[in-house]
């Protein structure tokens, strides 16, 4: 799920965005800087703020990065989204459906 973020850095600011999110962590893109596994970072999203940790970074282009963070402090829907693992059974079958279209469209097409 991408949503904007604010990514505090040894005091400064950049502006990112999540590409997964999990209840404990996530995955951030549009990194201008780089981040070592092992630092801390503070994330903001809206009025909360949270201490992650760098699990990993990866760089994709010359001035684009993505990183592995782990929540520090958990607290409570930081991303304002509904994480939790009841979902109903047609939520379920959408989702797989969903992974299914999109797993047919990543295969080569033959001629």
């Amino acid at each position: 799920m991408v949503l904007p973020v604010k990514v505090s850095i040894d005091s400064v600011t950049h502006l990112a965005h999540t590409i997964d999110i999990t209840q404990n962590g996530a995955r951030l893109g549009a990194l201008r800087t780089e981040l070592r596994p092992g630092a801390i970072v503070v994330l903001q999203r809206g009025s909360k703020r949270a201490k992650f940790q760098i699990a990993w970074s990866k760089q994709l282009a010359p001035n684009e990065l993505q990183a592995g963070i782990e929540c520090l402090q958990p607290l409570s829907n930081f991303w304002g989204v509904d994480l939790s693992d009841s979902s109903s059974e047609s939520q379920k079958e959408s989702q797989q459906a969903l992974m299914t279209l999109l797993a047919g469209r990543s295969k080569p097409e033959r001629k």
